[in-house]
């Protein structure tokens, strides 16, 4: 029987940085597929009770770095804790996946989410450049016009919204979120969980 984990997430988020190598690992142990479901935060926030990090209490924006060092020293990895180009619109890059996924698969798409997540908190390059963004499919040694074409279709925008619309009918508040058999997992430390569930 086939497994499936559906990832929804947004490029920008810092927790699906954190966990995105570990997801691929888990995914790989348990011969599961994965589903890239970039969606619109931007959407699920207003609807679901969350707050753009500019915009929450001063105590709870200080809490967020400390957790982001720990989980960045625990998973031994790099991260910027407040990198040159944060927050940005990650539209582009939203739509920029969501064509990945479609037109490439699951190897290619989470290889180009991995080096867009990179740019960001790594490398400090603005992911809402179009130009930086050219140079992430570029190292990927693809085929950059196609794909942005790809990008910017109305059918990927359809498929963008599409996937919000899927992702708040199941209760999806955060980021990242992983789905497997109808049960939800939120949050990069949720993946042990997910681990268990799919050891079943």
């Amino acid at each position: 029987m086939s497994k499936t984990i559906d990832y929804y997430f947004a490029p920008n988020s810092p927790w699906s940085y954190l966990g995105h190598d570990r997801l691929s690992i888990i995914a790989r142990k348990h011969r599961a597929t994965i589903n890239l479901k970039p969606i619109d935060y931007a959407q699920i926030f207003p609807v679901t009770g969350g707050l753009p990090v500019a915009k929450r209490a001063p105590a709870r924006q200080q809490y967020r770095l400390v957790e982001l060092e720990r989980w960045r020293n625990h998973n031994r990895l790099q991260l910027t804790l407040e990198p040159k180009y944060f927050p940005y619109d990650p539209a582009l890059a939203s739509l920029l996946l969501v064509a990945a996924m479609a037109d490439l698969g699951e190897t290619l798409a989470m290889l180009i989410a991995s080096a867009i997540f990179k740019g960001c908190w790594v490398e400090e390059r603005d992911m809402a450049d179009p130009e930086e963004l050219l140079s992430i499919v570029k190292s990927q040694g693809l085929n950059t016009a196609e794909l942005v074409a790809s990008a910017r279709s109305a059918e990927t925008r359809s498929r963008y919204q599409a996937l919000t619309d899927e992702a708040l009918a199941l209760g999806v508040f955060g980021a990242p979120t992983y789905f497997y058999n109808d049960e939800m997992f939120w949050g990069q430390d949720r993946l042990d969980f997910l681990d268990l569930a799919l050891s079943d």
